[in-house]
């Protein structure tokens, strides 16, 4: 895939989603493998008022490259103001937003609800590809609603405005995250495109990534909700792709050395109380299907202290080695422990 002078065999691409991909989630994906990352969407009205948290969201490290910057609005001039800010942040590539389904977003007509008004997002990609010297792609989705699916139209004038990219999700915006994403769309949208596709819906494990190159065709794939508390799918998806063979599913162990490492990298950039507020969302994607968890999240997400926190993960997965056989709590098993609650094993 061919983005400006950017170009990568088949990439694993991490997903913008606001309140997610941070510099400490994007950072601790780049670690696992992903080919490139996004920032959390940013409001173009916030940055061209110089809203202090919309800046900081902008901010980010030499670790993190190949990275992309997006933007979302529904004004042309705001779209081009922001751009220009962005663009000091010397991103890869800039990408613009429309396909965010939130009422915050296309309750305000950005994002998804500009799939009702494709010229204005060809003229709102067109402004934006000129008031900047780097590539810009979009993101969007399938179409408004099932009885409205314009993608194939869409598709045409985001070309002939210089689009570069377009990452495709495969669902409609009245859809939001609820029912199955529709590859068909995207590969029908790939078959007609003269610019890479990025396919992206429904990618839960490192088979769906090899699923979707196969059943697309696409250029590369975004990985969103399914990168949530597992960084290890980028690295996964990789393997898998380029040998064949999967890698061992990451054990109790990984999980929670992956949830400190989190949590260290949020509090480098956040400080501690925010670092350790924003992480609490996460303990439970981290720990998901471990035994006898919800009484040690209950006790993550009222502890504030960092390094307290750290110290209840690590006394967690000493419980842990003891619910194990052979090492390893295994996919698939169950039993019941001393006070016979039934355990799912090895998640």
């Amino acid at each position: 895939m061919k983005i400006g002078e950017l170009e990568i065999e088949r990439p694993v691409i991490l997903a913008p989603m606001e309140d997610v991909t941070d510099r400490a989630f994007r950072q601790l994906c780049k670690r696992h493998g992903a080919d490139i990352v996004y920032t959390e969407f940013i409001s173009a009205e916030a940055l061209r008022r110089g809203v202090e948290k919309s800046l900081r969201k902008l901010k980010t490290d030499p670790i993190e490259r190949p990275f992309a910057i997006q933007i979302f609005g529904n004004t042309i001039e705001s779209m081009v103001e922001a751009a220009v800010i962005a663009e000091e942040y010397h991103p890869d590539y800039l990408d613009i937003n429309f396909g965010c389904p939130t009422k915050k977003v296309a309750g305000k007509g950005a994002g998804a609800a500009l799939l009702r008004e494709p010229e204005k997002m060809a003229q709102i990609s067109e402004a934006v590809v000129k008031a900047v010297k780097i590539p810009v792609t979009a993101k969007t989705r399938i179409g408004w609603d099932f009885d409205s699916i314009n993608i194939l139209d869409v598709l045409p004038r985001l070309e002939d405005a210089g689009i570069q990219a377009l990452a495709l999700h495969g669902r409609t915006r009245s859809q939001m995250y609820k029912g199955k994403a529709d590859w068909s769309w995207i590969r029908a949208t790939k078959e007609r495109a003269r610019i890479p596709i990025i396919a992206n819906g429904d990618i839960w494990s490192a088979d769906d990534a090899v699923a979707m190159f196969a059943e697309t065709g696409a250029d590369g794939v975004m990985i969103g909700r399914g990168s949530i508390g597992n960084p290890f799918i980028f690295e996964e998806a990789k393997a898998l792709l380029t040998t064949g063979k999967p890698l061992p599913l990451p054990d109790f162990r990984h999980r929670i050395a992956a949830a400190i490492e989190h949590l260290q990298l949020s509090v480098q950039f956040k400080g501690e109380k925010y670092g350790v507020l924003e992480m609490r969302r996460h303990y439970s994607t981290y720990l998901k299907g471990l035994p006898m968890v919800s009484r040690v999240r209950n006790k993550l997400v009222r502890e504030e202290s960092w390094e307290l926190v750290i110290e209840l993960l690590l006394a967690y997965q000493q419980e842990c080695e003891g619910y194990a056989r052979d090492g390893k709590i295994h996919v698939g098993g169950e039993y019941l422990n001393d006070h016979s609650e039934k355990l799912i094993l090895n998640y």
